[in-house]
């Protein structure tokens, strides 16, 4: 296996840990808040790092140079593949972003030493392709929203049960198929149960109220963390599609899917703000699933893309409503608040977040919006009209929470609202990034097919289903950069 030049996968991942026990240490708030500030900007440097590190490799994977776990373990840990390559440099970015607009009115509610330890488990998690290491970090993950919710003396039996249900089936999962053989009765159980873990984990209705639960009682900052990063995509990707047959695969895609209108239904109906983002939320990223599921490569390369646009989306649409929240208090959607002229740069963020979240031309959710409509429809061609559904409520949601928040009457305040220089830096760098990658999205779109490929290569290797169709030459955008294919479907909006 290739090596990269400098060990950037575990100073990325110790360097968050190391902070949590120095952050936990200072008792001023301010103090703790700059600190965390720094550890996750140089982590988020030590991400980026390694990303372009095993760019310059052009291989398919690579592991750490002067790898200590591996000295320890005797196996490789920590390996970073095109798969994970741009996750985690993502994920340290989300952090670095959450914490550097944590206004001072949320710093007393925000613990910084719990976000960095979160941190270094995700960072750790998503450089790790090892079953059984993947199922203790993710369940080790579950922890810190746990912890402030009884530090909060918030009521944690719809959280704990969800979450043990969770642990339990990934550990029997993991172990039956240990224990089976390949094709066997007990191995298509052991898939069974790993795909159940993976739909709690990420919300799958009627699995999701955990995930309310969690953003009504908990922080916002906290909930946001624990959900945009995708990890029960993540643990979907490593621990089932490898394993899992074809019709166990469809099965989890038809669920998604219609989880995904669901959501979108529940989102245009909510007056709380926060239950409504965790609906959107959990709209799109059902539709991560659809993609991930289909097992084909144009499906599996869109559900890659969106991912990523969706992780980006998503966590500045809700960073963006956290502001708002810090605000004007407890934010509701029955009502007009008439915030945009208090607050036109967070008017203007809340309206492109999202609509790249559904997929909205020009911006990073464009081409993956397509690719999983294209793919799903070569599979059942059916269901294209109820991908466009899912999109066009989520687009009528976001809209409509636009015009509740921002217009319809003229908002007094005797105390500025307008966004802070930290929350300006947040908003543009956002932006830059999900226009940049929907102008140009042809690089993405490469690196997420060649990851498809291989993918779906090692699936049929470990005794999957044979993958369809893995000789489709990628998706081609060079020509325009707004277009995901050479034969866009056009039955997305």
């Amino acid at each position: 296996m290739s090596e990269l030049h400098l060990p950037w996968l575990e100073i990325s991942i110790l360097l968050p840990l190391i902070g949590a026990l120095i952050v936990s240490l200072v008792r001023d708030r301010d103090v703790a808040r700059r600190r965390c500030l720094w550890i996750c900007g140089l982590t988020l440097v030590c991400a980026v790092g390694e990303w372009l590190d095993f760019g310059s490799l052009h291989v398919f994977e690579a592991h750490d140079h002067w790898d200590m776990v591996e000295a320890i373990f005797h196996k490789d840990i920590f390996v970073i593949d095109e798969l994970s390559a741009p996750l985690l440099p993502l994920a340290a970015l989300v952090y670095l972003l959450t914490v550097l607009a944590t206004v001072r009115t949320k710093v007393d509610r925000f613990t910084f030493g719990w976000a960095l330890f979160s941190e270094s488990l995700l960072l750790a998690t998503l450089a790790c392709k090892e079953p059984w290491f993947i199922i203790g970090l993710l369940i080790l993950s579950a922890l810190p929203p746990f912890f402030e919710l009884l530090a909060r003396g918030k009521c944690t039996r719809v959280y704990v049960f969800h979450m043990s249900t969770f642990a339990a089936l990934l550990v029997v999962g993991q172990t039956l198929h240990d224990l089976s053989s390949t094709g066997s009765f007990v191995s298509v159980i052991a898939a069974v149960l790993l795909a159940l873990a993976a739909l709690i984990r990420s919300g799958i209705a009627p699995l999701h109220c955990w995930m309310t639960d969690l953003f009504q009682k908990a922080t916002f900052g906290t909930a946001l963390l624990y959900v945009t990063p995708l990890a029960g995509a993540y643990a979907a990707m490593r621990l089932v599609l490898p394993i899992a047959p074809d019709w166990i695969l469809r099965a989890v895609a038809l669920v998604s899917l219609g989880t995904a209108v669901y959501a979108a239904c529940m989102a245009l109906v909510q007056t709380d703000a926060r239950r409504f983002f965790c609906y959107l939320c959990l709209s799109h990223s059902s539709l991560v699933l659809v993609g991930l599921e289909l097992v084909t490569p144009i499906g599996l390369t869109g559900a890659l893309c969106v991912w990523v646009s969706v992780g980006m989306s998503m966590a500045g649409f809700g960073l963006t409503l956290r502001a708002i929240e810090a605000r004007t208090g407890e934010l509701r959607l029955d009502r007009f608040l008439g915030l945009y002229e208090h607050t036109p740069v967070l008017a203007g963020f809340f309206l492109l977040t999202g609509l790249a979240s559904i997929g909205f031309p020009g911006t990073i959710g464009f081409v993956g919006a397509e690719l999983v409509l294209e793919g799903a429809v070569e599979v059942f061609p059916a269901i294209g009209f109820v991908v466009v559904l899912a999109a066009a409520l989520n687009g009528i949601a976001v809209m409509h929470a636009y015009f509740r928040i921002f217009t319809g009457t003229r908002h007094l305040s005797s105390v500025s609202l307008c966004a802070r220089k930290r929350e300006r830096i947040a908003v543009l760098l956002l932006t830059l990034l999900i226009l940049g990658g929907g102008f140009y999205p042809q690089p993405g779109v490469e690196s997420r097919y060649h990851a498809a490929i291989t993918l779906l290569e090692h699936r049929e290797v470990k005794g999957g289903d044979t993958p369809h169709e893995s000789t489709v030459a990628p998706p081609d955008v060079s020509h325009s950069k707004t277009e995901p294919s050479e034969t866009p479907s056009s039955g997305h909006p």
